[in-house]
């Protein structure tokens, strides 16, 4: 079945102020996110999602990196993805389009990263908020790039559709001050570069 796509959105946000305090270097957070037709959708149950899987993966992949560099270009910091299924769907339907390396792969590639990709994959009506965690792209224990896209869409996600996003930040949370992963280790009495103690 081809890739339909209904809709595209890009979404770009700047934040200038936070808790009364201005931020001097303003973070930028940008969120692609298209609305396409559940492939399984109608079928009832399908054992094999490999075939859509390959065929959607790549196609949204591109599309939604494309966005992604079109406003952000070489600077990405931080980088996540989310999906949303329609009611007429299943969770899995979500993370089938998002949970390959089809579609993972060509975001991590342009844009060179060493860390998995944060996400959620949840279903809801139309309007359902849509929640895109972000991480670091290079070390996935730097809690300043540790944030969150919020989106809703009035009219989507239909019955018969999925969300598929990507999420990236141009700089960190707003006048982070929580410290990282590794400064608790190091509280903790735990090596930083062997946290397991093994």
């Amino acid at each position: 079945m081809a890739v339909t796509i209904r809709r595209t959105l890009l979404h770009v946000q700047t934040t200038h102020e936070e808790g009364g305090k201005t931020v001097d270097e303003p973070t930028l957070l940008v969120a692609a996110v298209a609305i396409v037709r559940n492939p399984w959708f109608g079928r009832g149950w399908v054992e094999d999602l490999r075939p859509e899987i390959r065929e959607h993966g790549p196609v949204l992949g591109k599309t939604l990196t494309d966005m992604i560099l079109s406003v952000c270009g070489d600077r990405v910091e931080g980088y996540g993805k989310a999906s949303l299924v329609g009611m007429g769907g299943e969770v899995e339907h979500a993370q089938a389009l998002t949970h390959t390396l089809f579609f993972g792969n060509q975001y991590r590639n342009a844009v060179n990263a060493k860390t998995y990709l944060a996400f959620t994959n949840t279903r809801g009506a139309s309007g359902t908020s849509l929640m895109i965690p972000l991480m670091d792209k290079e070390d996935g224990g730097r809690r300043s790039h540790y944030q969150t896209i919020h989106l809703q869409i009035p009219d989507a996600p239909a019955d018969d559709e999925i969300i598929v996003a990507l999420g990236a930040s141009v700089g960190g949370h707003p006048h982070h001050r929580i410290g990282d992963r590794y400064q608790d280790l190091e509280e903790m009495g735990h090596d930083p570069d062997n946290p397991a103690g093994v």
